[in-house]
């Protein structure tokens, strides 16, 4: 078993991966403070039941297609980098139309950047126990 298969350090991977992702459409929100008629946007929130089924779930790591010749090409697993992007509209439109509040987008990703570096203190303890178990 390859250590990143593990459920749990897949579900941190996705989650490191949302929060990357949801970082970039904060900043774009950012940049485009004064541009007239932009809509603000963040990611849909991750469903965390949805994820540990996934993660947990046998098709995840079984069903994968197998490479029984060295000269097959393997094909990887579908990586979570597809999250949905979805309008939000936290404060008012101001007279340009713009909806970006620079408050509200400065305090998530204060909270993301909070997040993202629990997710990576969770994932380098995880893998100094993994290697604590193997006697490395």
């Amino acid at each position: 078993m390859n250590l990143p298969d593990i459920p749990l350090l897949s579900m941190l991977r996705t989650r490191m991966s949302w929060l990357n992702q949801r970082q970039d459409v904060l900043t774009q929100n950012v940049a485009n403070a004064d541009t007239p008629g932009y809509v603000a946007h963040d990611l849909k929130p991750l469903d965390f039941s949805q994820a540990l089924r996934q993660a947990a779930s046998p098709a995840n790591s079984a069903s994968q297609m197998m490479v029984t010749d060295p000269r097959h090409i393997a094909i990887p697993p579908k990586s979570g980098g597809g999250f949905d992007d979805v309008e939000v509209r936290d404060a008012e439109a101001g007279p340009n139309g713009n909806s970006v509040s620079l408050e509200q987008e400065m305090i998530k990703v204060s909270d993301t950047q909070a997040q993202f570096q629990a997710a990576t203190n969770l994932y380098a303890k995880a893998m100094t126990m993994m290697k604590m178990a193997i006697g490395h």
